[in-house]
C-alpha cells in the first residue's frame, strides 16, 4: 500500500513538472508569435501563417484548460498563474507597436540612404510596367516588406517614398512614408485609403491602408 501510494505520488509528480514545463512553452510561443507574426507573414504568406496561428493558440487553450483541471484536483496553481500572466500581456501589451517601434529605428538610416540617392537619381524606377515602382537591389531591398519594392508618389519635383511593412492585397497594406518636405501624406497616396496616418519623426510618417 504504501508502495503505490509512493509511485501516485512519483506519477502526479512528474505531470506537475510536465504541465509546467508545456504551460512555459505554450505561453512563450504565444508571445513570440504575438510579436513576430507579421515578420512571418512576409516569409511565408499569411496562407501559411494560418496553421501556426492555430496550432499555437489552440496549444495554448489546451494547456489553460489542463491546468484548470490540475488546480481543482490537485490545488496546483503555478501553470494557471501562468496562463494568465500570458493572457494579460496578450491583451494589453503593445506587440505590434513595439515591432514598428524598433522596425523604423533600426531601419532609419539605410532608408534615408536610399532616399537620398532616389533624389540624387542614383536608384531611379526600374519596373517596367509601373514607372512609380522601384524593386531595390539586395543591398537594400530587406529595408521593405513584401519582396523589396518601393513606392514613390510625385509631389512636384520631389518624391514621397513608401517602405512598406506590410504588403497585402491591392490597398491593404502599410509602411513608413519618407518625404523631404516633412508633407503628411494624403488619404489617397500610393493608391491607397489611409486609415492611419502617423507622424514618427521629421520627414516621417506610419501610413496604414485597409
Amino acid at each position: 500500500m504504501r508502495l503505490k501510494l509512493i509511485i501516485l505520488g512519483r506519477g502526479i509528480f512528474v505531470k506537475r513538472n510536465q504541465l509546467l514545463f508545456l504551460s512555459l512553452i505554450s505561453s512563450l510561443l504565444v508571445i513570440l508569435t504575438s510579436f513576430f507574426q507579421w515578420d512571418l507573414v512576409d516569409l511565408i504568406t499569411e496562407f501559411l501563417m494560418l496553421p501556426i496561428w492555430l496550432g499555437v493558440y489552440a496549444s495554448f487553450i489546451f494547456v489553460t484548460v489542463w491546468a484548470l483541471v490540475h488546480l481543482f484536483r490537485y490545488k496546483y496553481w503555478q501553470p494557471l498563474i501562468i496562463q494568465l500572466i500570458t493572457i494579460a500581456i496578450w491583451f494589453f501589451f503593445p506587440f505590434n507597436q513595439v515591432n514598428l517601434d524598433m522596425n523604423f529605428k533600426v531601419h532609419q538610416d539605410k532608408r534615408e540612404e536610399v532616399a537620398t540617392k532616389i533624389e540624387n537619381g542614383i536608384i531611379k524606377p526600374n519596373v517596367s510596367d509601373n514607372p512609380s515602382l522601384i524593386h531595390l537591389s539586395k543591398e537594400y531591398n530587406w529595408l521593405s516588406k513584401g519582396g523589396g519594392d518601393i513606392v514613390l508618389e510625385g509631389k512636384g519635383k520631389e518624391k514621397s517614398i513608401l517602405f512598406f511593412t506590410y504588403r497585402g492585397m491591392l490597398d491593404n497594406f502599410s509602411g513608413f512614408v519618407y518625404d523631404p518636405n516633412d508633407q503628411r501624406p494624403l488619404k489617397s497616396d500610393f493608391d491607397g485609403d489611409f486609415k492611419q496616418i502617423e507622424k514618427v519623426h521629421k520627414n516621417w510618417y506610419y501610413v496604414s491602408s485597409y
